[in-house]
């Protein structure tokens, strides 16, 4: 790592570390995944891990609510957009340095459950609000699309029950 005399670090190279932290996020989700889903069979392993995953967003959404910020600027991807698609303001993220490890492990299904943080942390700053995807990166598409949409009274039942399945939240067909 190079620094100047102040202590300061070139943009590309902190751009290089964050990604160095996101890719190992991404393997220690696949890990803990993978690690569930054979010890415990497809369908149980996939219940745990989405609820790790809302117990993770509601901890991600009170840090938000309290200010900080909720993703790095930098490293996580290669750039986002917003554009207006059938009306509605959506999110276009491409170069996702998570779907770019989970691919290359050939792990795209299990990576994308990690993707459930965004609508678990959208609802646990505001219940009847849900950040969902309309694409996705882990799911063959070519860059992620979010959108913001509300949320149903059965969606906020399930998401603040800790047993319910919830799964089905991010599954946005149009």
């Amino acid at each position: 790592m190079t620094a100047d005399e102040d202590n300061t670090v070139a943009l590309e190279e902190a751009k290089k570390q964050v990604e160095v932290a996101c890719r190992r996020i991404a393997l220690l989700h696949l890990s803990y995944a993978k690690t569930l889903v054979e010890e415990f069979g497809e369908e149980i392993g996939r219940k745990l891990i989405l609820k790790s995953i809302r117990d993770y967003g509601i901890r991600v959404g009170e840090r938000t609510k309290r200010g900080e910020q909720d993703l790095p600027e930098y490293g996580l991807h290669e750039r986002i957009e917003s554009v207006e698609v059938k009306g509605e303001k959506r999110i276009r993220v491409y170069g996702c340095v998570l779907a770019r490890e989970w691919r290359e492990w050939g792990e795209d299904s299990l990576g994308r459950l990690y993707c459930y943080i965004d609508p678990a942390k959208s609802m646990s700053v505001d219940p009847t609000k849900k950040l969902v995807h309309m694409k996705a990166v882990p799911d063959g598409d070519d860059y992620c699309e979010l959108v913001f949409r509300p949320t149903t009274e059965r969606e906020r039942k399930d998401f603040s029950d800790k047993e319910a399945d919830w799964g089905y939240i991010d599954k946005i067909n149009e």
